[in-house]
């Protein structure tokens, strides 16, 4: 019976050492996990500050493509779009608008959509207090003439830009990346 005894209390206490074990095991699973949750974010934080100043820099320098995925129509509707061929974009004096569905109609751009060349001219940017940057620039050309708005939200290079024609009230919002033009992969279709 001792021997019983004894092998029982030598179970429990190997039973409760091993569940403080276990208790300190996932306690230092949690701080790890904790820790690399952490570590992900300050670099996502990193990247998002550097995307931001690169975004800037290129409205600055008149040379940037906003990727759209999004696009808003004047009603609220929107539609999840492909952002290599729905864009705008600015190369120093010249802007181009692009809007391309996937239908099997292959529009005036050859593509799904209109392409628009023009001139672009009166450029404005403004920095808020939050660092937000908004900036704005007419089109002229011969298929489009137009007010562009854009708007970068600090911490990364999200924008929006609202592109208002002069001559109706088919306003069209696009939602996307921002990003200078040398690293962008937009694909242009026939412009009129």
């Amino acid at each position: 019976m001792k021997k019983f005894i004894a092998l029982v209390t030598l179970v429990l206490i190997s039973a409760s050492t091993l569940m403080v074990a276990q208790e300190s095991s996932k306690q230092s699973r949690k701080e790890q996990r904790d820790a690399k949750r952490a570590k992900m974010k300050a670099e996502e934080s990193v990247l998002n500050a550097f995307s931001y100043e690169e975004a800037v820099l290129a409205l600055k320098d008149k040379k940037f493509v906003l990727e759209a995925d999004q696009v808003i129509f004047r009603n609220g509707r929107s539609a999840f779009v492909s952002a290599t061929t729905n864009f705008v974009m600015m190369n120093e004096q010249r802007a181009t608008v692009q809007i391309a569905f996937n239908t099997s109609y292959p529009g005036p751009n050859g593509i799904g959509g209109v392409t628009v060349d023009g001139t672009a001219s009166d450029m404005k940017i403004s920095t808020d207090k939050k660092g937000n940057v908004n900036c704005n620039f007419s089109v002229q050309g011969i298929g489009i003439s137009a007010q562009v708005f854009i708007s970068l939200t600090n911490g990364g290079n999200k924008a929006m830009v609202t592109v208002n024609p002069n001559f109706n009230s088919n306003t069209l919002t696009l939602n996307g990346n921002l990003i200078p033009l040398d690293q962008s992969s937009v694909f242009k279709g026939r412009s009129w």
